[in-house]
């Protein structure tokens, strides 16, 4: 199994001002964090895309550019590409440069957006929003597998004999993973595809996802793909510290972000009730110290038979000394326990 950081870019807000911290700052502390994910040698590495005051990253893949310079084995992905509303010939180009200028390590989660934002910054109709994703989709993976390209959509203008370059280094062929927050017609979509399926799984009881994780085997099969194949991921919020004190206090960072993200759709305060819950073994918060974390991740193994585990790890913006030394608990006791664990299970 796969283990890996995920990150949003999160702001915190100054209580005085109300105005967001330095994104310049916090770019800078991503990279550093990047940086020391690789050293401490995590498998991959995760930035998502949003255009809000309380995020620093809109563009992934720049910042993926810049971390590929400063580190050497740690796969770079989105966390995710809001495909719905980006250009999938660019979309490939950029990340064909990343996979270049990295060696081979660039990959690509597409998902349709859970944050609707960029829908009218880039001048889409909200009432385009499966239709868009759909046939973005077809195009990017006509691209994936054709260096000359020829395709004909609704939603945009025809491709006829196009070359699209540069080229990934795979045969110019790139991973590309389809994310999904739970809705059963992407779990479809991914497994009639064959693609890769990353579920992001931040409230609730994760078992409560297992129906859903079995859809995507039966129908990735029923489809004729190789289960040999077969990739499935789980991204979720996660924090880590041997330090209670460090944890508890946590909750004043991931309240106040779940609190401003809620605020637009309608949700109650979070509370702190909410939070132990969700740091219990069957919560969705991978919070807690190296061996609670460890546990959890082996349970998540035991529950889906995922191939990878992204620990979503900077919501609410902790300070950046808290986040190296939660990036380095999880690489140097978590990740070893963890695969130390799965060999003796399957008899490595």
């Amino acid at each position: 199994m796969e283990l890996g950081i995920g990150m949003f870019g999160d702001l915190s807000f100054d209580a005085a001002t109300g105005k967001p911290r330095s994104a310049k700052l916090k770019l800078q502390e991503i990279l550093e964090q990047i940086k020391l994910a690789d050293e401490v040698g995590l498998d991959v590495f995760g930035l998502g895309e949003h255009h809000r005051p309380d995020y620093a990253v809109s563009s992934p893949e720049i910042m993926l550019a810049a971390a590929a310079s400063i580190t050497k084995n740690i796969k770079l992905t989105s966390t995710v590409t809001v495909l719905s509303s980006a250009e999938p010939v660019k979309v490939y180009q950029d990340f064909a440069t990343l996979d270049l200028i990295s060696n081979g390590r660039a990959e690509i989660a597409v998902g349709r957006g859970s944050f609707i934002e960029s829908f009218p910054l880039y001048g889409y109709n909200l009432k385009d929003y499966d239709q868009l994703f759909e046939e973005k989709l077809d195009l990017l993976l006509a691209i994936n597998n054709n260096e000359v390209v020829n395709w004909r959509g609704q939603l945009r203008a025809p491709l006829i004999n196009q070359t699209v370059l540069p080229r990934a280094t795979n045969d110019g062929r790139l991973p590309i993973w389809i994310a999904v927050g739970g809705t059963p017609a992407s779990v479809l979509r991914a497994a009639r595809l064959g693609l890769p399926l990353i579920v992001a799984i931040i409230g609730g009881m994760p078992e409560q996802f297992q129906p859903l994780v079995e859809f995507y085997k039966q129908e990735y099969i029923k489809n004729g793909h190789d289960v040999s194949n077969m990739q499935i991921g789980i991204h979720s919020h996660s924090f880590v510290s041997n330090e209670m004190a460090v944890t508890d206090g946590y909750f004043k960072n991931y309240a106040s972000q779940m609190d401003r993200v809620g605020a637009s759709r309608g949700w109650a305060p979070y509370t702190k009730m909410q939070y132990n819950a969700g740091r219990a073994k069957d919560g969705a918060l991978f919070i807690g110290n190296a061996s609670e974390v460890t546990e959890k991740i082996l349970y998540m193994h035991e529950l889906f038979g995922i191939t990878r585990f992204l620990g979503h790890m900077d919501v609410g913006d902790p300070s950046h000394e808290d986040m190296m030394k939660s990036i380095e608990v999880f690489g140097k006791e978590i990740a070893p326990a963890v695969r130390k664990a799965l060999a003796v299970t399957w008899g490595g």
